[in-house]
């Protein structure tokens, strides 16, 4: 049995104590224990959500072996000034898409407008049939309590189906630019992103169209969460995210 140094014991049972899961799935883990291959579905309203939210999560998960599925709600039609929503939208997907390769996950995009999303009978249908086919071990969306409606609404829609669902796979809430749109945001789980931090922002600074790399680390809050949220789990970079309760099945 390795050896744990004092300071890694404190720290560990500080975490215990806190509540947090501080010990994602590594590569060593998923082999030496046999841990069946798991899928990650991340569900954001925008095209860049998933990356800013969660990048260096997903990034861990599909360097580790794991399925990573990048689910859109929208293809982020209004996002450019001056575009048609068509021509916006081609340019956003096309971003979407160049992320999940540096990500390494796959693509869906729901087809609803950005600015324009529902909530209703027929679009929780949809979200779950999405959910239902893909199958997921985990999923990732937005937190509720948001300035931004798309934002609200795809975490209903996403609640929705893991309720109709049966809450069989574990669910967990993001945090995007934390006191200007996500509020109210009191983590139980973070996550170690220090290694997978270049490919993080690699994957985020694809979508050019929304000057991301210029901004990211001063007028954007993404860089200072990463800073924030390490410093709170005990890492260097780190994301966290609040567990719905009666989860099942898989932590971070």
């Amino acid at each position: 049995m390795n050896k744990i140094s004092r300071r890694k014991s404190i720290k560990m049972s500080a975490a215990i104590t806190a509540g947090l899961v501080v010990a994602p799935i590594s590569a060593q883990t998923l082999n030496k224990n046999n841990v069946d291959r798991l899928k990650l579905l991340v569900v954001g309203a925008h095209p860049d959500d998933p990356g800013t939210g969660c990048g260096g999560i997903m990034s861990r998960y599909a360097k580790n072996g794991h399925e990573v599925v990048s689910v859109y709600l929208t293809s982020g039609e209004a996002g450019i000034p001056g575009k048609t929503h068509a021509d916006a939208a081609a340019i956003r997907k096309e971003e979407a898409k160049n992320a999940c390769k540096t990500f390494g996950a796959r693509p869906i995009f729901v087809g609803q407008i950005d600015g324009n999303t529902e909530l209703n009978a027929v679009r929780y249908d949809d979200m779950l049939k999405i959910i239902e086919k893909e199958n997921p071990d985990i999923v990732l969306t937005h937190w509720p309590i948001d300035t931004h409606r798309d934002h609200r609404i795809c975490s209903l829609l996403v609640y929705d189906a893991w309720i109709k669902l049966g809450r069989k796979y574990a669910l967990y809430y993001f945090e995007v630019m934390t006191g200007e749109q996500t509020q109210n945001f009191n983590p139980t789980d973070y996550v170690d992103i220090t290694d997978v931090i270049e490919i993080k922002h690699k994957g985020c600074f694809q979508h050019a169209s929304q000057h991301i790399e210029e901004d990211y680390f001063n007028a954007l809050l993404h860089g200072k969460m990463e800073v924030f949220r390490g410093l709170e789990g005990g890492y260097k970079y780190a994301e966290a995210f609040i567990r719905q309760m009666q989860s099942k099945g898989n932590a971070l």
